[in-house]
């Protein structure tokens, strides 16, 4: 089953690909969302073709060598391996949230459309929030 739907994300990145790409060369003098629809396309069939087949043959690997597979369990289950991650994942939220905001003003001070704009603050705020949400969920639990 895992496999089938392996093969099945593949295919439909590979399609998703093959579509933007004829969208592009189909299309000389696109308006609309239909400039940036093939793009779109190509580049998240990309990415599910990525994961469908990198999925499809880690598992081929796995299946050729078991040892090899138990060894990489053990070490992606690891606490200190998981703690590591996770330290790693926050130090970079903490970078991500000067950055991001720094480059909210900057397209302010550009003069760049408010759409764009209001896009990246909602964005922001979600991500914050998200991260709001966990800390109180998780101090409760704990």
């Amino acid at each position: 089953m895992k496999q089938a739907k392996n093969i099945g994300l593949s295919l439909l990145g590979f399609a998703l690909i093959a579509a933007g790409i004829a969208l592009i060369k189909a299309l000389p003098d696109p308006q609309g969302i239909l400039r940036s629809l093939p793009f779109l396309l190509v580049g998240f069939g990309c990415g599910i073709f990525g994961h469908g087949l990198g999925d499809a043959l880690a598992k081929k690997a796995a299946d050729a060598d078991p040892e090899m597979a138990r060894r990489l369990e053990i070490a992606q289950t690891d606490e200190r391996n998981v703690m590591i991650g996770s330290l790693a994942k926050a130090k970079g939220y903490d970078m991500m949230t000067y950055v991001f905001g720094a480059l909210m003003v900057a397209f302010a001070l550009m003069g760049a459309e408010w759409t764009v704009i209001i896009a990246m603050v909602v964005a922001y705020l979600f991500v914050h929030g998200y991260a709001i949400y966990f800390r109180v969920k998780l101090e409760k639990e704990m």
